[in-house]
């Protein structure tokens, strides 16, 4: 949805991506559970392998819920379009860029 400001609004992004050097914003939702009703971001490496990625990220994350089974993850998704690669894969290689929002279903 399109903003309109009453006023010239011309102030750089507080979080755009140059501030954050070798690091990067990704955002993860867990769709369709209750627990988690929007996606949280973290910020991590962009050389960081996504299965690395998962396990000390996403799984730590995850297991505040109770019912997390790791070995049910599926479905991961970058931007809606379904994730192909490699787990030894950098973020970026796999078209995980600044604020990118990945999803998945367990």
């Amino acid at each position: 949805m399109a903003v309109k400001a009453l006023y010239d609004y011309d102030f750089p992004s507080a979080d755009r991506a140059e501030l954050f050097g070798d690091d990067q914003l990704v955002y993860v939702h867990w769709e369709g559970n209750p627990l988690f009703c929007s996606a949280a971001c973290f910020r991590v490496p962009k050389a960081l392998g996504f299965g690395e990625f998962v396990e000390t990220v996403v799984g730590p994350w995850a297991a505040s819920d109770p019912d997390f089974d790791p070995t049910a993850v599926r479905d991961w998704r970058v931007n809606g379009r379904p994730l192909d690669g490699s787990a030894e894969a950098p973020l970026t290689e796999l078209g995980i860029g600044h604020k990118a929002l990945l999803q998945f279903t367990a």
